[in-house]
């Protein structure tokens, strides 16, 4: 039989913080910055501890950051599954499934031929070739004998 894990509530976690240092809501709210009314809704639950919270609230109790984070996380995780609109949401949802797994894809697949890659076709290529022409920058017929191409320029 698996332990069941007991879920850690950051707002319950707080308050008993809050006890054991012997500081109230105010002077935590005053020490790290936060209004009285944001800390107050953490400690009723009514308010969830943001990563600039946590990061925060690990300076000041010397926890670390995961610690406020990941047991956020995992009150939110549990809260998700009481929901049963969204469990039946979940519900609904189809599992993805990967290109070449089923018979029926298999199939088809053998049946195609491979794509030609896109490009220009060899007419297309030598059209293309025989209508580039050089451009010729007209000279006084004095200047030069014979008229200069770009390339020479």
């Amino acid at each position: 039989m698996a332990k069941r894990q007991t879920l850690l509530i950051p707002g319950d976690v707080l308050k008993e913080l809050l006890e054991e240092y012997q500081i109230n809501i105010t002077q935590l709210a005053n020490d790290i910055g936060l209004s009285v009314s944001a800390v107050r809704q953490i400690v009723n639950n009514k308010a969830k501890v943001s990563l600039h919270i946590a990061k925060r609230l690990s300076k000041y109790f010397s926890t670390d950051v995961e610690y406020w984070i990941n047991m956020q996380h995992a009150y939110d995780l549990a809260e998700l599954d009481k929901d049963p609109e969204f469990t039946e949401i979940l519900k609904s949802i189809p599992k993805a499934k990967k290109a070449g797994t089923s018979t029926r894809g298999r199939k088809a697949a053998e049946k195609t031929p491979p794509k030609k890659p896109r490009g220009k076709t060899e007419k297309q290529e030598a059209a293309a070739t025989k209508a580039r022409k050089p451009r010729v920058k007209k000279v006084k017929p004095d200047a030069a004998e014979e008229p200069q191409t770009a390339e020479d320029e």
